[in-house]
């Protein structure tokens, strides 16, 4: 075969090596991004339950301040009562007592269902800080994991790149920016095999000069179709 295309072959290869850590990486990562994502919505969500809750109390402040108006107004009626003169001025004075009364009862409902509120939201608080403890102690175990399989993964990404290099200091410059032209929009399937007289990157069936030109393997042969490079695999010589 020719030098130049082994050259090519094997970098082709080295370049789909590299490719294949992303993925490895990435799954490496998946497992902490994921506990991390969890821990900060729970954070989040303990974030927006003390902030209803500081709204809540606002608005229980603002009915027990209401509460203390009315007591203070019937407070005031019942003095009036004993200075009341007429009929018309009783029954006016009854008439605002029953509706600061019915006032006074909708409030202490409202102060009432405004606690549980903020004590069901307390307790939601309680069980999230209790999982987010448990998040963040298990999160420093997989960060660990991770860091460790991340370092495997680097090292061998590492003598691959050497590798790499080595075969880039030695391969025709003219052959490699020809290889790099393609692998552009090919990516890992610059360099492909020929199977049954097709070409495996477009699955185009080759002529017979073609294919015999592949079969020699003298010169670099692209496919007609598609442009990439192609190659007869040892197997099948």
């Amino acid at each position: 075969m020719n030098k130049h295309l082994q050259q090519l072959i094997d970098l082709a290869q080295i370049d789909k090596n590299i490719d294949a850590f992303e993925p490895q990486i990435e799954e490496a990562n998946y497992n902490y991004e994921a506990a991390l994502a969890k821990t900060q919505s729970i954070e989040s969500d303990i974030e927006n339950l003390n902030n209803e809750i500081k709204a809540e109390e606002i608005k229980k402040s603002k009915n027990e301040l209401h509460l203390a108006e009315l007591s203070q107004k019937l407070e005031e009626n019942s003095k009036k009562s004993g200075e009341v003169k007429t009929e018309r001025e009783m029954k006016s004075l009854q008439l605002e007592e029953e509706i600061a009364k019915e006032q006074v009862t909708f409030a202490n409902e409202e102060i009432q269902r405004l606690e549980k509120i903020i004590e069901t939201k307390k307790e939601q608080i309680e069980a999230a800080q209790a999982s987010l403890v448990e998040l963040k102690a298990n999160l420093e175990s997989v960060k660990a994991d991770v860091d460790a399989k991340l370092e495997v993964i680097n090292k061998e990404r590492e003598n691959v790149f050497i590798e790499k290099e080595k075969l880039l200091s030695d391969v025709n410059q003219k052959g490699l920016a020809f290889y790099q032209k393609i692998r552009r929009w090919a990516k890992n399937t610059t360099v492909v095999p020929v199977e049954d007289q097709a070409c495996m990157g477009c699955h185009m069936l080759l002529s017979d000069k073609v294919y015999s030109d592949v079969i020699r393997g003298e010169d670099i042969t692209n496919c007609p179709h598609c442009g990439r490079i192609l190659f007869m695999q040892a197997t099948e010589e």
